[in-house]
């Protein structure tokens, strides 16, 4: 607390809030995304929908909108469905307790922490990546943190030293902490007031802590998409399903279990009936595109081709004009490919 008091310097629209809507959209915006990223699309999202009511009322496609390149799509539409269920069915007030607050769609312990100490000053400890990192390395836990085991006692250690009278802050003061000082990367221990006590700096084992237990298995998918063209529109498709990119759009897809050639492309969207043989041109063929996800490897390939006659498909498709796009929400690996033409 007195380090945040005298040398705590980072600066956040956020820090001091009391608007639990405002505190909320942060923490769901911030859940997976760094915070040099989210801090324009919270701006944004401000803009555009300045209240819950204002976000519950809006289409749906138009948040997508506003969300697209974040990622994690799961967030947005939690985000919808808990906006709308505020103000059709809390009238638009925004629950008070940790309790209620942690019922709420898309909300978890950490989350829940976050908006009722911030907003409503309840003594509910925020556990996040820089508490469970200054925690582990200023009293030596060796216990994965993403362990049930380890996640308890973290959360019990941090309720235990936190400042009931002013959790808020106190919250607010670790995060920083933990964002500026004591960084995953390089920390600057030289700066440290826990540098006597610091079990990680005594023993050199900054490295070492925290501990995580989990290997991340990334899964490799092939993705190859058809760009379809015909009297100057391009064919898009609304994902659905339990998949990735659940309510955006993208071009026609075929996955494939490994690379392909154009040719096994083409015949098999021929066997799909999206094209006839030779009645389309090939205009171009990207070269191969990425997209890092979590637990995912996306590779794709995108073949633009032109076609006199749009294929009886399902209703799912939308043609729409190349300037039109943009209204859209697309997943980062279509804009990468927009970007590339």
């Amino acid at each position: 607390m007195k380090w945040d008091k005298d040398q705590n310097k980072r600066l956040m629209p956020w820090k001091g809030e009391k608007d639990p809507y405002r505190i909320w959209l942060s923490e769901i915006i911030l859940q997976q995304t760094r915070v040099e990223q989210g801090l324009s699309y919270y701006q944004n999202f401000l803009r555009v929908f300045p209240d819950i009511k204002m976000l519950a009322k809006a289409p749906e496609s138009k948040v997508f909108k506003q969300w697209e390149g974040l990622g994690y799509y799961s967030r947005c539409r939690n985000l919808i469905s808990t906006a709308k269920k505020i103000a059709n069915d809390l009238s638009g007030k925004f629950p008070s307790t940790y309790e209620d607050i942690l019922a709420l769609k898309g909300v978890g312990p950490y989350t829940a922490a976050a908006i009722s100490s911030f907003a409503f000053d309840l003594p509910h400890a925020v556990v996040d990546g820089n508490v469970f990192r200054v925690l582990a390395r200023i009293f030596g836990i060796t216990i994965p943190l993403d362990s049930t085991k380890g996640k308890k006692y973290f959360t019990d250690l941090a309720n235990e030293l936190l400042d009931k009278k002013n959790p808020g802050r106190y919250n607010q003061a670790i995060m920083d902490f933990g964002a500026s000082i004591c960084k995953p990367a390089n920390p600057l221990c030289d700066q440290c007031p826990f540098q006597k006590t610091c079990f990680a700096f005594l023993n050199n084992k900054i490295n070492e802590l925290p501990v995580k237990g989990k290997k991340l298995i990334i899964k490799k998918r092939w993705f190859n998409f058809l760009v379809m063209e015909s009297d100057n529109k391009l064919a898009i498709q609304k994902r659905s399903g339990k998949d990735i990119w659940q309510q955006l759009f993208t071009f026609p897809l075929i996955e494939s279990e490994k690379e392909i050639t154009q040719k096994q492309i083409l015949s098999m969207a021929e066997k799909n009936k999206w094209l006839i043989k030779n009645k389309y041109e090939i205009v171009h063929i990207s070269p191969v595109l990425q997209q890092q996800l979590t637990h995912q490897l996306i590779s794709s390939r995108f073949i633009h081709v032109i076609i006199k006659h749009k294929p009886a498909v399902k209703n799912d498709w939308k043609w729409v004009p190349e300037n039109r796009l943009g209204y859209y929400a697309f997943p980062k690996l279509m804009n990468i490919y927009r970007d590339l033409l």
